[in-house]
């Protein structure tokens, strides 16, 4: 299978596409350890992963700070003897407003879990990619990280500086095989949405029209462009953002 021995750490993993991904890692023979802010929904992802046929664990796991980064990384190591992959998706509630309507509060919230959540997090697992002679890391970017969306502020520019950190860290850690991308879904059938917009026929309705395709993504769609990232079937691709989104931003 496409990660037989390979072991994923994937932030977010909680629910939507990061739970749809540890289960598309588990169902390809990888092991997973589970890590979302929410305890009992990590506990749940990994419940599942492991019903899929794979090794997997549970850690709580709040990216935004330097000692939980850390230990995820370490718990991960010490339960299955390498870290191989790193998925970072845990994001917050993303607030709406332009830079005038967004309070410093929940700029710097946004910030800390998109951007510095994914600096943690690589910098806790490199040291174990290196020792072990490689490894993929994958961000999930947005769309909306290429273009602009009104009332986004905050997303958007920490979507976007997410795709420049991959760029470069692809950059400086090219020389120890390890490959570095991002992945930028668009609109797609999570709780998020259903929060966004109240339903997720509203979400439809207000989003289908953006997207050529006509319809919102699935979770499974972006996990599968997660394992092609996260497998060796990449393994000529590095420093690049790949979009899996309906079209959204061809035009």
């Amino acid at each position: 299978m496409r990660l037989t021995g390979k072991v994923a750490l994937v932030s977010g993993a909680g629910g939507g596409i990061g739970r749809a991904i540890s289960l598309a890692f588990a169902e390809a023979g990888g092991a997973v350890a589970c890590c979302d802010i929410d305890a009992a929904a990590a506990e749940e992802s990994a419940r599942l992963a492991q019903n899929a046929g794979g090794r997997a664990i549970s850690r709580v796991c709040d990216v935004s700070r330097e000692s939980d980064a850390d230990a995820a990384a370490a718990v991960t190591q010490r339960a299955f003897g390498r870290v191989d992959i790193l998925v970072s998706g845990a994001a917050p509630h993303d607030p709406s407003g332009t830079v005038l309507e967004t309070s410093v509060a929940d700029w710097e919230r946004v910030l800390a879990v998109n951007l510095t959540g994914s600096f943690l997090l690589s910098r806790a697992v490199l040291p174990y990619m290196i020792e072990g002679g490689g490894g993929s890391i994958v961000f999930i970017a947005s769309q909306l990280g290429r273009v602009g969306s009104a009332g986004r502020a905050a997303y958007c520019a920490t979507k976007g500086a997410l795709i420049q950190l991959a760029k470069v860290m692809a950059i400086d850690h090219a020389a120890q095989n390890i490959r570095v991308n991002t992945l930028s879904p668009g609109g797609v059938e999570t709780q998020r949405t259903l929060q966004r917009y109240g339903s997720f026929e509203a979400g439809r309705q207000t989003l289908s029209r953006k997207h050529l395709l006509g319809r919102l993504g699935r979770p499974q769609e972006i996990a599968a462009a997660a394992l092609f990232l996260a497998s060796d079937d990449s393994s000529f691709v590095t420093g690049s953002d790949l979009l899996v989104d309906g079209g959204y931003t061809a035009v």
